[in-house]
C-alpha cells in the first residue's frame, strides 16, 4: 500500500521517515519528494509498505503525528490518473 505523507518539515530525512514507519512493519521503499532547483524537501514523501494491515496501522499511528515541530498527515496515496 503506497502511503502520502504531508506536512513534512523542511529538515526531516527519508532515514528518518523510514524508521519512523519501521516501527509498524516492513517498508518497501520510501521517497521523500525534492525540488528539482534547490535540492531541498518540499515537504512531502511516499511510503510504500507490502501488508496493507501494517500500512493502516501505521496511517492510523502516525497520522497527526509532530514529528520536528511539525504534525504530519498521513493517508493512503490516490493512484495517478492518466
Amino acid at each position: 500500500m503506497k502511503l502520502l505523507i504531508r506536512n513534512l518539515s523542511r529538515s526531516t530525512t527519508e532515514d528518518e521517515l523510514k524508521s519512523l514507519f519501521e516501527v509498524y512493519g516492513a517498508v518497501q521503499s520510501c521517497n521523500l519528494v525534492l525540488d528539482k532547483v534547490t535540492g531541498d524537501s518540499k515537504g512531502f514523501a511516499f511510503v510504500e509498505m507490502p501488508k496493507p494491515g501494517e500500512a493502516k496501522t501505521a496511517m492510523k499511528n502516525l497520522n497527526n503525528k509532530a514529528i520536528a515541530n511539525s504534525k504530519i498527515r498521513v493517508k493512503k496515496a490516490e493512484d495517478k490518473k492518466e
